[in-house]
């Protein structure tokens, strides 16, 4: 399985059929250079566009878009005034086996230097404060606390994922019960339903779901949508299916790029600088996604961090274009920066870092990312194939996150694991240093009559539990499913597909999850990992 993870929207423009989500003007010299690129022929669906900030767009079959940037001049004398739009793009042509074809080569400016964003935004937000409580002596673990607006996240800690602002099968009443502290919701399914005039009129998401003691996080909508570009089964195997396939399973595209068409006759996601362009899984409609207008999206939201749009590569990727996505990453997540900055609203940011699995990229993500006024730094990109791969990566990244540079101290920020919450990645993530963790994984496994114990995961489903009476799944859990029913019961309700059965397996795994972190946390206080 790849591991994999990103991010979101807001104002809506409607054009020619489609839904557009654009973000509003940068007003640094930056954005006006991307400004001045002029190109408007991309395909079908892209023709019919109305950008209010054109980005680089290019003639599909005429040309091809090759996207870099000199990382050694990133100083403050290439971001300032004097950046040009004529260094910026070149056009040449080539003969080609007698035949005159066009090759358009956009070459970008690189991300903007820390010195461009404001001073003021490197001060410590008074509402947004992260505390190391214990270093361990024996690991890079530490114990933490986070304090939002909304209430206090103590770490390392478990993120539940409530995917359209819903936890499948119980409450955030339920979740409170168990000591679920942040939760996880999904930007992508929440601006397709129930949109974000909703949301926002009900006074945020907090008071939607009724929910105002507790923290929040959303993310930018990017994973789900470059999810449908590569064709990742992550998202699927994480949602249980909520994500529908754009293609049919079994095709042998069926891991192609986005440059594959659907069954539609269109391509599931279209990316350009200015962000990608995808269709939406409930109704077909086509929304552009900018780093501008997902942070616009998660202000209407309101909850306590928020995440900026990012690329999503697949795991198996050639390494130039994985340079090209970085890059593209970087100039995004300063962007949606840029716009959190105008509007901070009580909200923090974490940054994303990427580079896949590629140590030198990894590192220039790390450096460039964690120069910049971010509150948190969350890990997300590719991360490997498998648990294995997952650790060995932190083993070799996360001493990056410990040092100081430039009068940054990277140690004193809060760190996000995006995606990972198995518990193999959990006991050796936190090992590394690693704060918070979300994933569905729990939730997910209980709805399909998979039950987590000190023992072991417990198959509901197997007979074995038929004759299992006055036995509670876990005999040291203390959740109110352990303490009314035993395992003969429960081994009838998955048997029989009722449906609270749902409920009381997921709130045993729910408390399972807390317990567990909770006891991460002790252990450490014990230096004993």
């Amino acid at each position: 399985m790849m591991i994999h993870r990103m991010m979101s929207y807001n104002s809506r423009h409607h054009h020619s059929g489609h839904k557009f989500i654009s973000g509003g003007r940068h007003n640094d010299n930056y954005r006006k250079t991307l400004q001045q690129y002029h190109y408007h022929h991309y395909n079908d669906v892209m023709s019919c566009l109305f950008f209010s900030t054109k980005a680089p767009i290019i003639e599909e079959n005429d040309g091809e878009e090759v996207t870099t940037s000199d990382d050694n001049s990133r100083d403050s004398s290439t971001t300032n005034e004097t950046t040009t739009a004529s260094a910026a793009i070149t056009t040449t042509t080539k003969q080609q086996h007698n035949q005159s074809k066009t090759k358009t080569i956009l070459t970008y400016p690189p991300p903007p230097d820390s010195s461009t964003f404001p001073t003021w935004s490197y001060s410590p937000r008074p509402f947004f404060h992260f505390e190391i409580l214990h270093q361990s002596t024996k690991s890079s673990a530490r114990v933490g606390r986070i304090h939002t607006p909304h209430g206090i996240i103590d770490t390392p800690g478990y993120v539940a994922v409530a995917t359209n602002a819903a936890l499948k099968g119980v409450d955030f009443q339920d979740a409170d019960r168990v000591g679920q502290q942040l939760i996880f919701c999904n930007t992508y399914h929440l601006l397709l339903q129930p949109g974000t005039d909703v949301v926002e009129g009900a006074g945020g998401l907090h008071k939607f779901i009724n929910r105002t003691n507790g923290p929040l996080i959303t993310d930018s909508g990017g994973f789900q949508v470059f999810s449908l570009a590569y064709g990742s089964v992550h998202e699927e195997l994480s949602t249980g299916g909520e994500l529908k396939r754009q293609r049919r399973r079994g095709s042998p595209d069926n891991n192609n790029n986005n440059n594959k068409a659907t069954a539609g006759g269109s391509p599931p996601v279209k990316v350009t600088e200015d962000g990608a362009i995808f269709r939406s899984y409930r109704d077909g409609k086509s929304f552009l996604l900018t780093p501008e207008s997902t942070v616009q999206a998660q202000k209407s939201f309101g909850a306590d961090i928020i995440i900026p749009l990012d690329e999503l590569p697949p795991y198996h990727i050639d390494r130039n274009v994985l340079i090209n996505s970085v890059e593209r990453t970087h100039r995004w997540e300063a962007r949606s920066l840029q716009e959190h900055l105008k509007d901070v609203k009580e909200q923090a940011m974490y940054c994303v870092i990427h580079g896949g699995m590629d140590r030198e990229l990894r590192k220039k993500s790390v450096d460039y990312l964690t120069s910049l006024p971010f509150d948190g730094y969350a890990i997300g990109g590719s991360l490997g194939k498998n648990s294995q791969d997952l650790l060995e990566l932190l083993e070799w990244m996360m001493p990056m996150l410990n040092e100081e540079r430039n009068g940054v101290n990277r140690r004193n920020k809060p760190r996000h694991l995006l995606g990972i919450a198995d518990e193999p990645s959990i006991l050796g993530a936190v090992t590394h240093g690693i704060d918070t963790l979300d994933s569905c994984y729990p939730t997910r496994l209980s709805r399909h009559g998979t039950l987590l114990s000190r023992e072991g995961k417990i198959h509901i489903k197997s007979g074995r539990y038929s004759r299992q009476y006055g036995i509670p799944i876990d005999p040291e859990c203390a959740c109110s499913t352990c303490q009314q029913y035993d395992r003969s019961y429960l081994w009838h309700l998955f048997k029989a597909k009722e449906p609270v059965f749902m409920t009381l397996a997921t709130i045993h795994n729910l408390q399972y999850m807390n317990d567990l972190m909770a006891q991460q946390r002790q252990l450490i206080l014990e230096n004993k990992i």
